[in-house]
């Protein structure tokens, strides 16, 4: 007979993404029951500051009725309408239009998926497809970046480059390679940007030469590294692979399912250094969580490439999902919360933000601050010169996790001792410093830990 508990029930039938099934099951699970703006509540009634909006999702912040009721109007007069047999609705159809209206250069096709993961799988089969549409199946080989994360579906799983997505799932495939992340603050080059620029392009041309010219099809990166860390490449390092992919005829997909809809500044990353990836990827901020949804942009060489191939035939890819109307009449209302004032609301907070975690730098335990807008990590050391990480053996994530909570905090705490945020646009003046001064708590806290201090000692 089933317990009525929630806690109960969530150990014994709720399989969470991306956990510790068994420390699960004996740590508990943490009840949220309401959110509004950028501060949820738990079962218990605690108080929290989202700082990482969901996953890196909630980027217009919770509880807008407006979105709500867009929802609600959409679901009574079409709850769903298939994509397949030429058939459709108004909602994506209006959706597409605006999207690609403010999507960089020549991004003018979308494809509707139903989240980030799928988008990228969906990608590299539209990258597939180009390859074969003209005349050269040979190129099915991929090339990613260490420290990347582009999704956990079986074959974008295999473009990540995290170890915990790979093990016991037989992936990655051979034709998927990897190159070094510009990871500015571990960079074996050091520090310098033009340094770091010069080594990633050479290394990506070497990878491309090695693989073979006429075998690689695309190259995929975040324009700022999400689930790795928050890792930031130096100004003009986008540009400049991007580039070389252009000279070396592969093509480049920006991944902006974390870094697009506001979440660095402007509406995408890719805006920041002016390029225009052959295709890109979103979710996340596209419907801020509210219902999933995701998208893939296609430049117009990319649709008219597939499109003349396949003719009159059907280009096989789809799913029962794609472009649902009530997904797309939400992301329509939340891309108008963005031009109504979040946007630049995101911006001005985003400085504060960047601003106020700065302040910490001269902490003992604080070895590197980064980001860029609404987008930021801290990364703890124990040995500043040395840049020597938190031991793995004192669990920091979790801990560190733990401590921030207790604060009324929410953030992610990276395995190897890094915060990450990724706060709601949304964000008050005030919310921003109570996330700094929060952070300097728990940093304190750490600090006072006896097995912390051991370390330091």
């Amino acid at each position: 007979m089933l317990s009525n508990s929630l806690q109960e029930l969530d150990k014994a039938h709720l399989v969470h993404p991306v956990s510790s099934w068994r420390g699960h099951e004996a740590r508990g699970v943490k009840i949220l029951k309401s959110a509004k703006g950028a501060t949820v509540v738990d079962a218990t009634g605690k108080e929290l500051i989202d700082g990482f909006a969901g996953l890196w999702c909630v980027n217009a912040g919770y509880g807008h009725e407006s979105v709500v009721q867009a929802a609600a109007e959409q679901m009574r007069t079409l709850p769903y309408a298939t994509g397949y047999f030429d058939m459709g609705a108004e909602a994506p159809i209006r959706l597409a239009a605006a999207l690609t209206e403010r999507a960089p250069g020549d991004l003018n096709h979308v494809y509707f998926a139903l989240g980030g993961s799928d988008s990228v799988d969906s990608s590299i089969r539209f990258v597939r497809y180009y390859w074969y549409a003209k005349g050269q199946p040979k190129r099915d080989q991929f090339i990613s970046m260490q420290e990347g994360y582009h999704g956990s579906t079986t074959a974008a799983s295999g473009l990540t480059a995290l170890p915990g997505f790979h093990t016991g799932f037989g992936v990655p495939f051979d034709w998927q390679h990897k190159i070094s992340s510009h990871y500015v603050y571990r960079n074996p080059v050091g520090q310098d940007p033009a340094a770091i620029i010069a080594a990633s392009v050479a290394e990506l041309k070497a990878k491309v030469a090695e693989v073979g010219e006429d075998r690689v099809a695309a190259f995929y990166c975040e324009p700022i590294q999400g689930s790795g860390g928050v890792l930031v490449p130096p100004k003009g390092w986008v540009r400049a692979m991007r580039e070389a992919c252009r000279e070396m005829g592969i093509l480049f997909i920006a991944d902006e399912v974390i870094t697009g809809f506001g979440r660095t500044g402007p509406l995408f990353c890719c805006e920041e250094e002016g390029i225009v990836p052959d295709l890109m990827t979103t979710a996340k901020g596209l419907t801020s969580g509210y219902v999933p949804m995701g998208a893939v942009f296609m430049t117009d060489h990319v649709y008219d490439t597939i499109a003349d191939k396949a003719g009159p035939a059907a280009v096989g890819h789809g799913f029962t999902y794609s472009a649902h109307p009530v997904s797309a009449a939400v992301a329509l209302e939340v891309l108008s919360l963005y031009e109504g004032g979040l946007l630049e609301n995101g911006r001005k907070a985003g400085a504060r933000l960047m601003a106020g975690l700065q302040s910490l730098a001269d902490h003992p335990l604080v070895g590197d601050v980064r980001g860029r807008g609404m987008l930021a990590a801290v990364e703890l050391v124990t040995d500043k010169e040395k840049k020597t990480p938190l031991p793995a053996e004192l669990k920091p994530a979790t801990r560190l996790f733990d401590r921030a909570w207790e604060q009324g905090l929410i953030i992610r705490s990276f395995a190897q001792g890094i915060f990450g945020y990724a706060p709601p646009l949304c964000c008050t003046e005030a919310e921003i410093d109570a996330i700094v001064e929060r952070t300097r708590t728990v940093l304190d806290l750490t600090l006072e830990d006896p097995e912390i201090r051991a370390v330091l000692a």
